[in-house]
């Protein structure tokens, strides 16, 4: 568990969460551009402190 959880998700110098966007595994060809390029960026997540140090 700690492994598949450290692998998905950065914890920035802030300690803010970011993780991947969802459904940019595969199927790119049936996304737009502007899709595609919006989904690139990272997104904010929220863990409470005591769970994160778990994992990290």
């Amino acid at each position: 568990m700690q492994k598949s959880i450290t692998k998905r998700i950065q914890v920035t110098r802030q300690g803010k969460v970011r993780r991947r966007a969802t459904a940019l595994g595969h199927s790119r060809s049936n996304k737009s551009q502007k899709q595609f390029l919006r989904k690139k960026n990272k997104r904010g997540m929220y863990i409470k402190t005591k769970t994160l140090k778990k994992y990290i």
